[in-house]
Order: C-alpha cells, then sequence, then structure tokens
C-alpha cells in the first residue's frame, strides 16, 4: 500500500483522516457510511490536512475502533488492521469492506439508530428512499415494474427537465410523500433512475 499517495489524494468517498479516536459516536458513522458504500481507508495518526502525526499507541486506537464497530455500529463491523511505518511514525489503516448486509446503522448522541452514506468526504444522513434502496438491494427477489400513469409522468417530466425531487414529483403526481417514495424507490432499484444526495440535497435523474 502506497501510503503517501492514499495520503496525497486526500479524504473522499472511501478515504477519511483521523488524527486520534476521541469519539465513538463519531467513528462510527464514517465506518457504517464505508459499509454502506463501496468500502473504505480510515488512517489513524494522519490530520485533515494529510499532515502525517502518527499513534502514541496502535493499540489503544485498535481497541477504541474496535469498541465502535461492536457496540455502534449495527450489523457489527469488522475492520482489518494494518500498521504503516513512514518517516518513523505509526498510521493505523482500518480496512472497512463494503458489506453484504446493508443497511448499517450508527448509534448517535441522541441514542437513536440512523443510517448515514458517504457523500464526498462526508458521511451524512441517508434519507427514508436511500435506506429502502440499500435494504433491497441485499435481497434477490429483483424488481417487477408496471409502467403506470406514474410512472410514464415521471419518465416524460424526466424527458423536459435534468432532475426531480422527492417533493417534486408528489406535487407532479398529486400523491402523498409516501407514494411518491415508494414509486422512486422502484425505479432506483430497476435501474431506471439515479439517486443523487448531496450535503444539502437529495435529488433523481434519469439513468
Amino acid at each position: 500500500m502506497n501510503i503517501k499517495k492514499l495520503i496525497f489524494e486526500g479524504e473522499g468517498v472511501t478515504l477519511d483522516f483521523k488524527k486520534t479516536i476521541t469519539r465513538l459516536e463519531k467513528i462510527a458513522r464514517t465506518m457504517v457510511s464505508f459499509a454502506n458504500n463501496k468500502g473504505g481507508k480510515l488512517l489513524v495518526g494522519v490530520a485533515d490536512n494529510g499532515t502525517i502525526l502518527g499513534v502514541k499507541s496502535e493499540e489503544e486506537e485498535k481497541y477504541m475502533l474496535t469498541r465502535a464497530a461492536t457496540l455502534y455500529c449495527r450489523p457489527i463491523i469488522d475492520p482489518v488492521f494494518e500498521e504503516i511505518y513512514i518517516d518513523d511514525k505509526i498510521v493505523l489503516v482500518a480496512d472497512i469492506p463494503a458489506s453484504t448486509e446493508k443497511p448499517h446503522y450508527a448509534l448517535a448522541e441522541d441514542g437513536k439508530w440512523w443510517v448515514y452514506i458517504r457523500v464526498k468526504d462526508k458521511s451524512v444522513l441517508a434519507s427514508k428512499i436511500v435506506v429502502e434502496v440499500l435494504k433491497r438491494a441485499n435481497n434477490d427477489e429483483g424488481v417487477l415494474i408496471a409502467y403506470s400513469d406514474h410512472e410514464k409522468a415521471l419518465l416524460e417530466y424526466l424527458d423536459k427537465e435534468d432532475r426531480i425531487t422527492l417533493k417534486q414529483l408528489s406535487d407532479l403526481l398529486h400523491v402523498g410523500r409516501r407514494r411518491a417514495q415508494r414509486i422512486l424507490v422502484d425505479l432506483i432499484l430497476s435501474g431506471v433512475l439515479i439517486v443523487h444526495t448531496t450535503e444539502k440535497e437529495e435529488f433523481y435523474t434519469a439513468a
């Protein structure tokens, strides 16, 4: 593993830097967001700007990460650890694989369990639609789509416009949010739509 090359690329969808592990809730969010996406690596002993600080005790950091993965993540996450010696310092790498048990939930400070996904270099709260997509993407039943007037109206709208939000779809079809959510989930799972999550909003485009 070329650790310097990784650090130079900076934090992103599959990479996160931590000087040290302090708050288990916070690190659980990161691990869950990696597991719910395509996996990722946590580099402990590296500052946000990429400065290599090293860890004082790799065993203590491993203990903290393991506690977060087992007590603050549901289902439990099993990180793979590697110690990298660089410039006379130790960087602890925790590799979080993409999960086959999605969605994973993290225990928050409010005592509730929430699903997080990775958006660029942040772990953000997943919408109900994304949670449902993660749940149903794991089963092998497939999705049977009946193209009703609702689906046709949505696809016609996306022929003219680049994107649509949940509220816009609800207004367009004159249906409640739950019905609009079900339509979006089915079309995402069938590959007709793509979901785009940002820190500020979520929207959907034709695939």
